[in-house]
């Protein structure tokens, strides 16, 4: 065994295995780093010509945290961001409706939440990854099964073979497309903007997680260290109109105006070229995710709104999830096929209520929101928190081995 089978008690079926991963994205570049801990040889292949990471940020879960414990994998992220202990709900002028207990949750879970730019993730991910060879400006286009392995087709029309290729390559996914065939997006009815930017200010305390609630539009506003903010606002449009927007920061501006004074000045202080807008779409759930020696992970099997906060993370829980399948599987397409079955229920779950969620938050009927705010204020906590709490949970599934020692950091 390798020292990492032995210290995670695997049996070592991955050990000498090849996979190709298509997309370097969060969920391609956790699996390399996953799939590697347990002996895997992998390649990434990557369509964009430069590791550029959308200027943004996002919140990394206890549960991907604790998930990639398992493996003995620390990505240091607490500090490379801003660990998240309350989380404020607001409305749209400031006043507060609830403070959300996340360090509380987070120490009963064993792992804290943290919030991060999706450049210092990038970062920790690549340095965890090593020497993984990464080919940018190779797209993957399709595939062929083989009896012992998968032909994997490029989009410059070379081939490469490997005995397993894992599609994590986005929401257009093209390893998606050719296992599941035509699909519609589901268009949720509302554009994202979101940003990074330098910002101090008196309300940006160390760890703010501010959530302003309007009709029909919110907006966020969280510290992220080294005197950076990252924010995000939503705004219910029709879908073609959230396809096409081709505003820019004023028009962003404009829309808070009225709102809390600080959010007009975080986005007035925004650089033109920081500001990124995004439709919110998923997809419907897919049942099937692989065949063959071929699967999916992340946003290719099951993309999600970001009402739960569990886009990437979720994408690291499928990643921690393969590895630990792989290395239990001495028969490559039934490992795929244990870990496929192991996420099901949890993911569908997860795209299910942050579906729901989302149009909860969005709502714009006046009544319908001064319920929703009313609700927020005076529920209990544990029935508040509990949604939250089971999707920062994280359950090994029976084949994976637990981590004998604490985290080794990469």
């Amino acid at each position: 065994m390798s020292g990492a089978d032995e210290a995670n008690g695997t049996p070592g079926g991955a050990r000498g295995r090849t996979a190709i991963v298509a997309g370097a994205g969060i969920g391609g570049l956790a699996a390399a780093v996953t799939l590697r801990r347990v002996g895997v040889e992998v390649t990434v292949h990557e369509r964009a010509a430069a590791l550029r990471p959308a200027g943004t940020a996002l919140s990394v879960m206890s549960n991907s945290l604790t998930a990639l414990a398992t493996l003995g994998i620390d990505l240091g992220l607490a500090e490379r961001g801003r660990v998240i202990e309350t989380a404020e709900l607001m409305t749209s002028t400031g006043g507060l409706i609830r403070k959300m207990p996340y360090r509380d949750l987070s120490a009963r879970l064993g792992a804290p939440s943290v919030c991060v730019s999706r450049s210092a993730l990038q970062s920790a991910l690549l340095d965890a990854a090593g020497d993984c060879p990464i080919h940018l400006g190779s797209a993957v286009t399709g595939y062929e099964l083989e009896p012992d392995g998968v032909r994997v087709r490029f989009e410059d029309g070379e081939e490469a073979r490997a005995d397993l290729l894992v599609g994590a390559d986005g929401i257009h996914s093209a390893v998606r497309a050719q296992l599941a065939g035509p699909e519609q997006l589901r268009e949720a009815g509302y554009l994202c903007w979101l940003a990074v930017t330098p910002f101090r200010h008196p309300r940006l305390t160390p760890g703010f997680n501010g959530h302003y609630w309007g009709r029909g539009q919110r907006f966020g506003l969280h510290d992220i260290g080294q005197g950076h903010a990252y924010w995000w606002g939503t705004r219910n449009m029709s879908p073609e109109s959230a396809r096409t927007w081709k505003g820019g920061r004023q028009d962003v501006a404009r829309a808070f105006d009225g709102w809390a004074e600080v959010i007009g000045e975080v986005i007035r202080a925004t650089p033109e070229e920081a500001v990124h807008a995004v439709p919110a779409q998923d997809r419907p759930f897919l049942e099937r995710w692989g065949e063959g020696r071929v699967t999916l992970l992340g946003d290719a099997a099951h993309p999600m709104l970001t009402a739960l906060a569990q886009g990437g993370s979720t994408a690291i829980e499928d990643a921690v999830v393969l590895a630990h399948s792989c290395a239990a599987a001495f028969d490559p397409a039934a490992g795929l096929r244990a870990y496929e079955q192991a996420r099901r229920a949890r993911t569908k779950w997860l795209v299910d209520n942050s579906y729901s969620l989302s149009r909860s938050e969005q709502e714009d009927r006046p009544l319908m929101t001064a319920l929703r705010n009313t609700l927020m204020r005076y529920a209990p906590t544990p029935l508040l928190m509990r949604p939250f709490e089971k999707a920062m949970t994280y359950t090994s599934p029976d084949f994976a081995a637990r981590s004998a020692e604490p985290p080794a950091r990469l």
